[in-house]
């Protein structure tokens, strides 16, 4: 009893998958369903046609071999060749229609992923590999489609194909195809036990194949690394394990999946030596003629070959149906951080930003951040120094919310910046990395990221203000020259400036400097600064600094060690504390450039 409703479970669970699947690509089918309704309708006389080929054998046969009458059946093979010729044009409109179809629903899949992907946050990032990324929102959308909308065509065809020529079994003798139709039956039951035993194997297959696109990933951004270090067969073994990882999963997915092949291959076999053996009864017996013997073999035949390859075909179902679940289990996941139910609109102007009691941690109790309190009013330029992993970077990146606090909060004007929509929020804070991150394309369009409405003068000011007019006069296509994904044909120096002009046309009034300028060298570090400091009039500015012009202007200096702040105050308040975390910074690092 417990067998039989074990079966019955696994029967509705596998039924409720194929249901739930198709409801759940609904929406991306609706737009193109005339031309999905198309190829559906298509299939119709495409499968049934192979009926009627089989059908037009037993009167070709009675009529013109056994009665040696040839005028009686003589139009039969141009009927064949007819109903063939039909068949084939039907079939390439077919293909081509699905084609269409399936191309234009896994477009609207990978926009909605893509778009998914944009709303995670940078912890979502951190934690997951390039490859794992491109799987998830790419890959397994092209094998949902093509898998859906393939199995669907094939399905169709071939139920109508089934169907017609199981007609033609009965209509030629109900005997035989009782026993054929029943080992069909027999047949199929090996692949209710498939999909339990497939999709540990999908999952892993999954991550190795993420792994692999890592991988190629790795070697294009970190190539001047491979080359300088002699990397190349570290990365090379590398890439080897995962090709083997990659291999061995495909056997194994292989041994769980192809036994059906040649099992089906075995039972159908089977089913066409007891046809040959009772359709001889029949035909002694005067029970069944020659023709329709004929005509059963060859619809018989016509429906099992199909099925003795079905355990490739039910691979590719399974394999459907899985990314399907992959592709909306991404698009039902929320990122972490997002807007709350009732966010405000940020304003523009600020009198003070405050931080209360704020704590912070990237991995469960290990805080980066204890209880930092700390007030900054508008127009005030806070500078952050400390000792190298102190928190001072997680101190600034909490925020534009690129995370949010474990404990405590971040007030603009006593609102909670999570309160404020995200998008308010970062529109009024402009941020200049260490390395900033440039788009394949023109200067001009990178730099106009910043305000895609502004005018020529904005944008003309922005330039000079960046100190980018020198550099763009020496090139021959100025605004408009490529810089090569990532800005790789750029200098540190250029990108950074390019990155500045870009936060002047944000003008937001708050402004982040992670470290902006300390991966240049002297020459490029002075024009940078002398940017920065254009960029930071008239705006509350946060500063990871290490220079010390920018330190001794300063509001106030805070030092962050430890994820605590230490000591604040003006440059000269600090410097007076005897033995502080402040002066002993200053003496090891920014006498010198003092001096200098």
């Amino acid at each position: 009893m417990q067998h039989k409703l074990s079966k019955a479970l696994r029967k509705q669970v596998l039924e409720n998958m194929f249901v739930q699947n198709y409801k759940r690509m609904w929406p991306y089918i609706k737009p193109f369903w005339f031309r999905a309704l198309m190829v559906l309708l298509l299939t119709i006389p495409i499968g049934s046609m192979d009926a009627i080929i089989a059908w037009a054998i037993k009167p070709y046969t009675d009529a013109v071999m056994l009665k040696e009458n040839m005028a009686a059946g003589w139009y039969i093979p141009l009927v064949i060749v007819a109903f063939t010729c039909v068949q084939g044009v039907l079939t390439y409109i077919l293909n081509y229609l699905n084609t269409w179809v399936g191309a234009n629903i896994t477009n609207l899949l990978k926009a909605d992923l893509f778009k998914k992907l944009l709303t995670f946050e940078t912890e979502f990032f951190n934690s997951r590999n390039s490859g794992d990324i491109l799987v998830k929102f790419s890959t397994n959308a092209d094998t949902a489609c093509a898998g859906l909308l393939s199995n669907v065509k094939n399905f169709a065809r071939k139920f109508f194909t089934a169907v017609s020529l199981i007609c033609v079994l009965f209509y030629n003798s109900w005997q035989l195809a009782l026993v054929c139709v029943a080992i069909l039956i027999f047949a199929l039951l090996p692949m209710t036990s498939l999909r339990k035993r497939v999709r540990p194997v999908l999952n892993k297959s999954m991550v190795a194949g993420a792994s692999l696109a890592t991988k190629y990933n790795e070697t294009y951004s970190g190539n001047k690394t491979i080359i300088s270090y002699n990397l190349e067969q570290y990365q090379d073994q590398r890439y080897l394990n995962v090709l083997h990882e990659t291999f061995s999963l495909s056997m194994k997915l292989f041994k769980r999946t192809r036994w059906l092949t040649p099992v089906m291959h075995i039972i159908l076999s089977i089913g066409i030596a007891l046809a040959l053996w009772f359709g001889s009864h029949l035909i002694l017996t005067n029970q069944l003629t020659p023709g329709g013997f004929v005509s059963f073999l060859t619809a018989l035949i016509l429906l099992y070959n199909p099925l003795k390859t079905i355990g490739n075909n039910y691979n590719s179902v399974l394999l459907s149906f899985w990314a399907i679940e992959q592709v909306f289990e991404v698009l039902d996941s929320e990122p972490k951080i997002k807007d709350s139910e009732k966010a405000i609109q940020m304003p523009k102007h600020h009198k003070e930003i405050r931080f209360d009691n704020v704590s912070f941690e990237y991995v469960s109790d290990v805080p980066v951040l204890k209880d930092i309190n700390l007030t900054v009013h508008q127009g005030e330029t806070i500078a952050i120094v400390g000792n190298s992993g102190g928190g001072k970077t997680t101190l600034v990146n909490l925020l534009p919310r690129f995370y949010d606090v474990t404990e405590g909060q971040i007030t603009v004007d006593g609102t909670d910046i999570r309160n404020f929509t995200l998008k308010s929020l970062r529109q009024n804070i402009g941020v200049v990395f260490q390395d900033n991150f440039l788009f394949d394309g023109t200067i001009r369009e990178n730099i106009m990221l910043g305000n895609e409405n502004a005018t020529k003068e904005q944008l003309d000011k922005a330039i000079k203000m960046a100190y980018l007019d020198d550099f763009l006069d020496t090139m021959k296509d100025g605004l408009d020259t490529e810089i090569g994904e990532r800005g790789v044909l750029l200098s540190g120096g250029q990108k950074q400036r390019v990155a500045i002009a870009r936060a002047f046309l944000k003008n937001a009034p708050i402004l982040v400097l992670d470290e902006a300028t300390s991966a240049l060298d002297n020459k490029s570090e002075a024009v940078v600064q002398k940017a920065i400091e254009n960029l930071m009039q008239e705006k509350t500015v946060f500063v990871i600094a290490h220079r010390l012009s920018t330190i001794r202007n300063a509001s106030k200096i805070i030092v962050v060690n430890d994820g605590k702040i230490v000591e604040s105050g003006t440059h000269d308040e600090l410097l007076k504390i005897k033995n502080g975390a402040y002066k002993m910074l200053y003496d090891m690092q920014f006498k010198k450039k003092e001096e200098k």
